[in-house]
C-alpha cells in the first residue's frame, strides 16, 4: 500500500489539519519562556505541515514560540498521584462493578476451587451483586466455551488494583505493564506487588493472564508483560535492600506457565517457528460499547465497497455459493448497493442477506489480543490477524526469554538459564529472517498464510530496539527512518489513516514510552528526548485546558480531539497508562531538560 491511505487517499491529502488559531493558544508570558528554553536545549525542526501551516506552538521558521504554564507540571503530577486511588478498585468494592460495555445484573463469578472470601455477604446486600461459581475449573488457556455462561460478569482477583478508566473498569494485561511503572515510580509499591499477584492468580484460575478481569475476557490474553512486570517490581524492591527471591521463585513458576501458552498450539505462526496472536473464541465479541451490530455493519460495509462479497471475510447466504459454507450468521445485512447496507428489516431491494465469516470473527477476536484495535495492521479491520507473526508480540516473547535467563541466574539455576539464552538467540535469528527488510531499515509483521513480509509501516518497529534485539546497524536503519513516524506531538503509530484509533494521526503513551527508551539503548539520545519532549508537552497542553488526561492524541495537530470511525469513537479519561507514560518520560529526561517540566 505503500503511503496510500485504506481509504485511497495519498498521506499528503489526508495529513494537512488546519491548526488550531491563536486565540485557541493563548497561554502565559510563562508558556513562551518554556518554549524558547526547549527550541535552544533541544533544537526545533522545521513544524510546518503539508499545507504551509505551522503546528501549534511553532512559528513559519519553526521556533517554538509558546510553553506550558510551569504550574501546569505541579497541577499534572498532582491529578496523577490523586488518580491512582481513583482509579483503585476491588472485587470487594461496589464499584467494580459498572460495566457500561454491557447490560445485564450485576454478578461476581468465583473459581470452583476456592473458599468464599468473608466480604461476599455484606456484597450482596449493599451493591447488589448476585455471586455464581464458574461452571468448571479452569486449567489451561480455551477451556472456556463462553455459551455456558449466559451472563457476563466481573471475575474475582484477591487484591485491589488499578484501571485504565471510564468504560475499562476492570483490570487489563497490558495496561497494567505501564501503570505498574507509574506505581512504582511513586513507591506504591505494594498496590504495584498486588496487581501482579492477581496475575497469578488469572494463570492459576483462569488459565492465563487474561486480557481483563470480565468472563466475557476468557477466551484471550493481551502482549505478554509480566516478566517485565515481575522484574520491575523486584528492581523497585531491591533499592531499599528488600528484594524477596523467595517471590522470585514463585513467581518464576508463574510467568513459565504465561511463557508455555504462547509457544504452543494455537498461538504458533504456522512453520516460522515464532509466535502469532489468536482468540480462542467465536463470533461477534459482546464488549463493544454500544451496539455491536453498528461496529459489524460498518466492517461488512468496507468489504462490500472494497472487493465486495468474498469467501475469506463476507459470504452471501441466501443459498448460491456459499449455501453448504461454514460460517455464522451472527450478523445479517439486506444490501441493496454496494454503497448502502441496511438492517435485515428495511425496506430494501434487491435483497440480499451476507454475514461476516468465521474467519473475520477469528481474526477480529485476535486483534483484540493484540491490544492494537483497531488497527488496519493486519488487514482491513484486523481480519487477518491470526495469519501474522507480529513484531512486538515476538519482541516481548524474546525480552520474556531474556528476564526468564535473568531470573534463573538470580535463583543460582545456571542450566535452565542457559536454555533461556539459547531460546532466545534462535528467536532472534528467526525474527532477523522474517521481519527485518534491510532495504526498507524497519521490522514488518510477516504473513506466514501469504509467505509474505507486510510493507504496512508501524511504530512496533521500535519493540526490538526496547527489548535489544536489533543489532547496532539495525538501530541505526530504524532512527535514519524516524521521520516516518516523528510526528509534533511524538511517535505516531502508522503512516496510513485507515479512520482507526491505532493507525495515523494518533499516538499512544505506551508506545511512545518503548520508542524512547528503545532509542535510549541504543544512544539515540537526543532523538529519545526530542519525542519525549514532544509528547510530555501535549499532554500538559491539553491538561491545561480540559482539566483530564486521555487515552490517546492526535499527535499531528497536538489534541486530545479525536475522529474515529473504524471502531471505538470515545477518547477515555483517566487515564491510567497515560498517567504512569508521563510521570517515566519526565523522569526519564536528562536533569539539564528536565528542567524545562519541572522549573517554576
Amino acid at each position: 500500500m505503500g503511503v496510500r491511505s485504506v481509504l485511497g487517499l495519498e498521506l499528503d491529502q489526508v495529513c494537512c489539519y488546519k491548526w488550531w488559531g491563536a486565540e485557541e493558544l493563548a497561554m502565559s508570558s510563562a508558556r513562551e519562556l518554556f518554549f524558547i528554553l526547549a527550541a535552544l536545549l533541544l533544537g526545533t525542526p522545521n513544524m510546518t505541515n503539508s499545507s504551509g501551516s505551522t503546528s501549534p506552538g511553532h512559528t513559519e521558521d519553526g521556533k517554538v514560540d509558546r510553553a506550558i504554564a510551569s504550574s501546569s507540571i505541579d497541577r499534572i503530577r498532582s491529578y496523577i498521584s490523586s488518580g491512582w486511588d481513583n482509579l483503585t478498585r476491588s472485587t470487594s468494592d461496589c464499584a467494580s462493578y459498572e460495566d457500561t460495555k454491557t447490560a445485564g445484573p450485576r454478578i461476581l463469578y468465583l473459581p470452583t476451587e476456592i473458599t468464599e472470601p468473608p466480604f461476599l455477604k455484606g456484597l450482596q446486600d449493599h451493591c447488589g451483586v448476585r455471586v455464581e461459581r464458574l461452571h468448571r475449573r479452569i486449567l489451561n488457556p480455551g477451556e472456556v466455551d463462553l455459551r455456558e455462561i449466559p451472563n457476563e460478569g466481573l471475575l474475582y482477583l484477591p487484591n485491589p488494583y488499578v484501571v485504565p478508566g471510564g468504560k475499562f473498569n476492570e483490570m487489563y494485561g497490558w495496561d497494567s505493564y505501564f501503570i505498574i511503572r507509574g506505581l512504582l515510580r511513586e513507591n506504591r509499591r505494594t498496590l504495584a506487588r498486588g496487581m501482579i499477584e492477581n496475575f497469578f492468580f488469572e494463570i492459576e484460575h483462569y488459565g492465563g493472564v487474561l486480557n481483563a478481569n470480565r468472563t466475557y475476557y476468557l477466551t484471550r490474553s493481551q502482549p505478554p508483560f509480566l516478566t517485565s512486570m515481575i522484574l520491575a517490581q523486584y528492581d523497585a524492591d531491591q533499592a531499599p535492600g528488600q528484594g524477596d527471591l523467595k517471590w522470585i521463585e514463585k513467581a518464576y513458576g508463574f510467568a513459565l506457565r504465561d511463557y508455555e501458552q504462547w509457544n504452543k498450539e494455537p498461538h504458533l505462526a504456522g512453520d516460522t517457528g515464532l509466535s502469532r496472536y489468536f482468540d480462542h473464541g467465536s463470533g461477534p465479541v459482546p464488549e463493544i460499547e454500544g451496539d455491536p451490530d453498528e461496529y459489524y455493519r460498518g466492517a461488512a460495509q468496507f468489504f462490500l465497497e472494497h472487493g465486495g462479497v468474498s469467501e475469506s471475510h463476507l459470504l452471501r447466504i441466501d443459498g448460491g455459493q456459499s449455501a453448504n459454507q461454514p460460517f455464522e450468521p451472527n450478523f445479517e445485512f439486506f444490501v441493496c448497493d454496494s454503497q448502502d447496507t441496511k438492517p435485515k428489516d428495511a425496506n430494501c431491494a434487491p435483497a440480499d442477506r451476507v454475514a461476516l465469516t468465521n474467519e473475520f470473527y477469528k481474526g477480529d477476536r485476535s486483534m483484540r489480543e493484540s491490544g492494537f484495535d483497531v488497527s488496519f495492521r493486519f488487514g482491513a479491520f484486523g481480519a487477518e490477524t491470526h495469519f501474522f507473526a507480529p513484531v512486538c508480540l515476538n519482541s516481548l516473547l524474546y525480552k520474556t526469554e531474556k528476564d526468564l535467563e535473568k531470573m534463573s541466574i538470580l535463583l543460582g539455576r545456571k542450566e535452565e538459564a542457559r536454555r533461556w539464552n539459547r531460546r532466545a538467540v534462535e528467536r532472534r535469528k528467526r525474527m532477523e529472517k522474517y521481519f527485518w527488510d534491510a532495504k526498507r531499515g524497519l521490522f514488518f509483521d510477516y504473513n506466514f498464510k501469504s509467505h509474505e513480509r507486510s510493507s504496512y509501516e508501524y511504530a512496533t518497529t521500535f519493540y526490538p530496539l526496547w527489548v535489544g534485539l536489533a543489532s547496532k546497524n539495525q538501530a541505526r536503519a530504524v532512527v535514519q527512518n524516524l521521520a516516518m513516524f516523528e510526528q509534533p506531538g511524538g511517535v505516531v503509530m502508522s503512516r496510513h489513516e485507515s479512520g482507526a484509533q491505532w493507525d495515523f494521526p494518533y499516538g499512544w503513551a505506551p508506545v511512545q514510552l518503548l520508542a524512547v527508551e528503545g532509542l535510549r539503548n541504543y544512544g539515540f539520545n537526543s532523538e529519545a528526548d526530542k519525542i519525549a519532549l514532544s509528547f510530555l508537552t501535549v499532554v500538559m497542553e491539553n491538561f491545561d485546558r480540559d482539566q483530564t488526561i486521555k487515552e490517546k492524541y492526535n499527535v499531528v495537530t497536538r489534541s486530545s480531539e479525536t475522529n474515529i470511525k473504524a471502531g471505538y469513537s470515545q477518547n477515555v479519561i483517566g487515564f491510567g497508562w497515560t498517567n504512569a507514560v508521563f510521570l517515566e518520560l519526565s523522569y526519564g529526561l536528562p536533569s539539564e531538560k528536565r528542567v524545562l517540566l519541572d522549573s517554576k
